[in-house]
């Protein structure tokens, strides 16, 4: 990406520090007690869930059931595309009209990210709302562009995809019961799903002090399930005090965070948290996040049996299609206004 542009450069008040700290107290939780029938683990491992939504948004997970070698492929196959020549991955170029594939300008709050990507809709047959316009009822269909190297890349995707849908599915039942509710609450809001997953790749940046691989920001989806290396850059806003803090790798885990709709279906007891990615001066990094998201029929809203009369809903209902829609135009282009966020739908 050569010499930094303008583009690229935050505002003073959003430029990462030199230093950072490693982020104390994000858990590390174990996910073996799924495997053993007895219910006091389970119990404990729920109660382990629910305090670390309600804390840090974020967690970490171990011993999670996804083989390492369906992990390693796609590390392997990610290294491998974007080692390729611009031209050669630029045939699979992502633009306003299908937003799958590669691409490397993407903005985040209106300032470029230092990174280039490429992703892809787990399930073949994706629907979204063609606009955010809440009177065009036109549907498009997502259609992921493989490229033709490296010529593995298409199967060991959908093989990892196929591993991320079991492993949502378990945290997302570990999730409901945290929260009170039958392990199986959420299941029907992603029957046609419309998750992604996304391969990052984070050139070494000569300037890691103004600019960031991913600005601030929180998902607008419900759980994102992340892999990065061994070179970490992930920062989290920590609740208690505001400090943007490192979330150091741990081998063979993954980083968890609810995103915004389990934050209003939760009616604010789960926070979607902010986070953003430091760049390295000297190290690219890698990192695949997989965005698990409900249909986009879904009207995302406080879950019915979270609201009564001494804790009203908190949100007005909002159509998820249109919402995530919104979300990606900005990806493409400079907004004259701030992106849509859930905060819009506070009641």
């Amino acid at each position: 990406m050569g010499e930094v542009d303008p583009a690229f450069i935050q505002a003073l008040e959003h430029r990462p520090k030199p230093q950072t700290s490693f982020a104390q107290g994000i858990p590390l939780i174990d996910l073996s007690p799924l495997n053993s029938p007895e219910s006091i683990h389970a119990a404990t491992l729920v109660s382990q869930i629910g305090s670390a939504c309600h804390e840090w948004g974020f967690f970490q997970i171990i011993n999670h059931g996804v083989p390492i070698q369906v992990r390693e492929n796609i590390e392997s196959a990610a290294r491998k595309f974007f080692a390729l020549p611009k031209e050669e991955k630029k045939k699979v170029a992502r633009d306003e009209i299908n937003p799958l594939g590669y691409y490397d300008t993407e903005h985040t709050k209106n300032v470029r990210d230092w990174k280039e990507v490429f992703d892809f809709v787990v399930r073949d047959r994706n629907l979204l709302p063609a606009s955010p316009e809440s009177d065009d009822e036109e549907l498009k269909e997502l259609i992921n562009q493989w490229p033709e190297f490296p010529p593995e890349i298409r199967e060991v995707c959908e093989e990892y995809a196929a591993e991320m849908e079991k492993l949502a599915d378990k945290l997302l039942g570990l999730i409901a019961l945290s929260l009170g509710l039958e392990r199986t609450r959420f299941s029907s809001f992603f029957d046609e799903h419309t998750s992604f997953i996304q391969l990052n790749h984070y050139p070494p940046c000569p300037a890691p002090d103004l600019a960031l691989g991913v600005g601030r920001h929180k998902d607008g989806g419900a759980l994102t399930i992340l892999a990065q290396d061994d070179v970490g850059g992930l920062q989290v806003k920590r609740k208690t005090d505001g400090e943007w803090v490192l979330v150091k790798p741990t081998p063979d885990s993954y980083i968890i965070n609810v995103g915004d709709v389990i934050q209003v279906w939760s009616n604010d007891k789960y926070e979607s948290v902010e986070h953003r990615v430091k760049v390295n001066s000297d190290k690219e990094r890698f990192s695949i996040p997989f965005f698990h998201n409900p249909a986009h029929r879904v009207w995302v809203e406080p879950l019915e049996e979270l609201v009564d009369d001494h804790n009203a809903a908190k949100f007005r209902p909002y159509n998820f299609g249109k919402f995530f829609a919104a979300r990606k135009r900005s990806n493409f282009m400079k907004l004259e206004v701030d992106n849509i966020q859930i905060q819009h739908f506070k009641n």
